[in-house]
């Protein structure tokens, strides 16, 4: 069965159809290949395949038709040309940074950022002779002015975590154009069932796939998207290092895609409320949701985006102490640092995810002692919120 054109169809079709080739079996679901190689009929087809003048299966590292699948479809919908796709992440950011920048080229990056990404760029990518200078970001004459010669690429999250604050990407993508750097953008926690970073000009768009992509906190993985040309620097990169997506973890993405847009509505819909909810509770000294006419960029997110997404983070009275009180008095919400599943999160990112930061860090990115970082899942809304109310209402 030949694949579909992704061009002719909307995002829903192509969520389900995408990049889909059926074996000879007919089967009706993608077939996971748990092959480590391949074989070839002959000697000439296997130097072929090697030169690169057949298309075909080679190993599993870097050729494997579960993966291609996955990364045909992902493509499709965020309207890049290619994806490659890779084992997390951060194996993502590592793989965009090492894959399409040289030794003495200079980052600008956003400091409201996951902080493992800050780590990578403060202390791993130096040993490869790439620096980073941090700035605010939504202060777009700061980055205007933190671009040298030698700079080659901006990299922001937006929303960004865990405060969700949003960038205006057409804004970014006019300033790295105009000083020829390439904009990278994180869409993680909106992924391309609510926002579109291509259509506004950005030049790669990155995923941890293990967050919304799948949806239910089974797998790790990660995709970087982009045009042919710059994703082949990228593929060149894996194919080498081997920070390889595994074919199983694969064939859950895909089927996390097939109920992507859905999905992501219902978060809108809960967090929202949640959001709602707590700017009224007595004990919280403040609330970020860009769903929120509270937050400062929320026409931006309004225009920019076509849902608020399902993170919610906020400030509890009373410092650390209080807001584990919180986190330690739920009883429906997980304690973990993972986000973008259907069971709703509760962490306090100034103790996990983001412990590793200095407290000037911290503090310049707004990572207060009493914020907590909550992803917000399908349970009853009034459930999550008595779950949290108990913790909010000291005795």
């Amino acid at each position: 069965m030949s694949k579909i054109d992704p061009t002719k169809y909307g995002p829903n079709t192509r969520a389900v159809r995408a990049g889909q080739v059926r074996s000879a079996e007919g089967e009706h679901s993608e077939l996971i290949f748990a092959s480590s190689s391949y074989v070839f009929q002959n000697a000439a087809e296997a130097a072929a395949r090697f030169k690169g003048d057949l298309p075909g299966n080679i190993y599993s590292r870097f050729t494997n038709p579960t993966v291609r699948t996955f990364e045909e479809r992902l493509a499709a919908l965020e309207g890049g040309e290619r994806c490659v796709a890779t084992s997390s992440g951060m194996s993502a950011i590592l793989s965009t940074c090492l894959g399409l920048l040289k030794g003495g080229d200079h980052i600008v990056s956003s400091r409201s950022i996951f902080g493992t990404t800050v780590g990578l760029f403060n202390n791993i990518l130096p040993k490869f002779g790439l620096t980073t200078t941090f700035v605010d970001l939504t202060d777009y004459a700061a980055w205007e002015a933190a671009i040298r010669p030698e700079t080659k690429l901006l990299f922001l999250e937006t929303p960004s975590n865990p405060l969700t604050e949003i960038a205006d990407i057409r804004k970014l993508a006019d300033i790295a154009h105009a000083h020829d750097c390439l904009l990278a953008v994180d869409n993680c926690f909106c992924t391309p069932a609510l926002q579109l970073p291509f259509s506004l000009g950005a030049d790669i768009v990155i995923h941890s796939a293990t967050k919304y992509i799948d949806g239910q906190g089974r797998c790790v993985g990660g995709a970087v998207i982009g045009d042919e040309k710059r994703l082949e620097d990228v593929f060149v990169f894996l194919r080498t290092a081997g920070p390889t997506l595994s074919p199983f973890n694969a064939w859950v993405f895909l089927k996390g895609l097939e109920t992507l847009n859905i999905r992501m509505k219902k978060h809108c819909e809960n967090a929202q409320q949640i959001a709602e909810w707590l700017e009224q509770q007595p004990h919280v000294e403040k609330v970020y949701y860009p769903g929120l006419k509270s937050h400062p960029q929320h026409a931006l997110a309004g225009r920019q985006q076509s849902g608020y997404g399902g993170v919610v983070s906020f400030i509890v009275k009373g410092g650390q102490e209080a807001a584990w009180r919180v986190v330690d008095s739920t009883q429906l919400f997980s304690i973990t640092a993972n986000l973008g599943d259907t069971k709703s999160t509760i962490t306090h990112p100034a103790t996990t995810t983001h412990h590793r930061l200095t407290d000037e860090q911290r503090l310049e990115s707004g990572i207060s002692p009493g914020l907590l970082r909550l992803s917000v899942g399908f349970e009853d809304v009034e459930d999550l919120q008595e779950d949290l109310r108990y913790g909010l209402n000291p005795r």
